[in-house]
């Protein structure tokens, strides 16, 4: 196995340059190459990164490189035929969210992947957040008792889109963190929205979901906020915990409060309540850069043949939850069923065995 992993990037806009320099930091990759549409873009990145070669033309001279995986930030309708492509050329790629804009072809990437014995993996970047990994931990280990909703908000002013509404843009981020958090699938969605700004284009939703054991999950986002948030608040019948993701050091707070309804012993049938306040506790975290370890996770899956965390199929079902909230919006709000996915067989994705 080489030393260094040579990797290409393919989209060099909003995103692409935080991949670029990642893999450019890191010893055991070489950035060897960015494919933009964008010449400006591309003479910027050259300036910044004079190391790498850059193309307009296609990225399909990457296949002549001796590369060994490419990384995909190009807009979302174009997940699909790039990736297949590259795979289909026996590259592994990375694919920014969401991986695909239907179930369908994010099902057929799953195949490509297996076909080519190649590693298919998603940009759900928060994964890899040790604060959300940090949170992940206090609510298997039961530190939080049992989980009775979580709440996330998503907003700021802008980046408005003209061919996504903020669902598709937004929504992949906290769909995936819930997932993530609660180890299930929901099983039914509401979503109510409006286009402010521009006809056609939601800009602001308000996303509810049902997942199993009576949890409530709710997800609020916009592009036309004062003030950006990013914040998940989850409750659990012991303690709460609230991460902030714009706060810079204190991103996880636990606060040691509950309630529980006491049932009286002179009327049968009446409840009082028992309140409880404790301390609140800030953890300390041994923060990274969540997209770094992403990155290198990536870089790992490629050279021990190991499956992703966020794997085609955590891509696929983040896709298909998409699919049933699009469905409610465009019905105002009108509860969908979230269909079960396939459960994953083994050696079906990433590097499969060849034994």
């Amino acid at each position: 196995m080489k030393d260094k992993l040579r990797i290409g990037a393919i989209g060099g806009g909003y995103w692409g340059p935080n991949l670029i320099r990642n893999f450019i930091e890191m010893p055991e990759a070489e950035l060897v190459a960015v494919a933009d549409l964008d010449e400006g873009r591309l003479n910027h990145l050259k300036t910044r990164f004079p190391q790498i070669q850059i193309t307009t033309q296609n990225y399909k001279e990457f296949f002549e490189m001796d590369l060994d995986g490419v990384v995909i930030a190009t807009p979302p309708n174009t997940h699909f035929p790039i990736a297949a492509d590259c795979m289909n050329h026996k590259l592994s790629v990375l694919v920014e969210k969401p991986l695909t804009l239907n179930s369908e072809d994010a099902r057929n990437l799953i195949s490509i992947a297996a076909q080519n014995n190649v590693v298919l993996m998603v940009g759900h970047t928060f994964e890899y957040n040790p604060a959300v990994r940090q949170l992940k931990n206090m609510i298997d280990s039961g530190e939080l008792g049992d989980i009775y909703y979580i709440d996330a908000v998503r907003a700021s002013l802008g980046l408005f889109q003209t061919k996504a509404n903020v669902l598709w843009d937004l929504a992949p981020h906290d769909i995936s963190i819930l997932r993530y958090l609660l180890g299930t699938e929901p099983y039914k969605v509401n979503v109510h929205s409006a286009a402010c700004v521009q006809e056609g284009i939601h800009d602001v939703a308000y996303a509810a979901f049902r997942f199993p054991n009576n949890v409530m999950a709710h997800i609020r986002m916009s592009w036309l906020d004062p003030s950006k948030t990013r914040k998940i608040t989850v409750v659990g019948s012991k303690k709460m915990v609230i991460y902030d993701d714009v706060e810079n050091l204190e991103k996880i707070r636990i606060y040691d409060k509950g309630v529980k309804a006491i049932r009286h012993t002179d009327t049968f049938g009446e409840f009082s309540f028992a309140y409880h306040y404790g301390d609140v506790v800030i953890p300390h975290l041994q923060m990274q850069e969540p997209l770094r370890v992403q990155c290198s996770h990536f870089l790992e899956c490629i050279r021990e043949g190991k499956t992703p965390q966020t794997d085609g199929y955590n891509g696929l079902s983040v896709v298909n939850i998409l699919e049933a909230a699009q469905k409610s919006l465009e019905q105002d709000g009108d509860g969908v069923a979230i269909s079960n996915m396939i459960a994953q067989a083994p050696g079906t994705n990433g590097k499969v065995s060849t034994d």
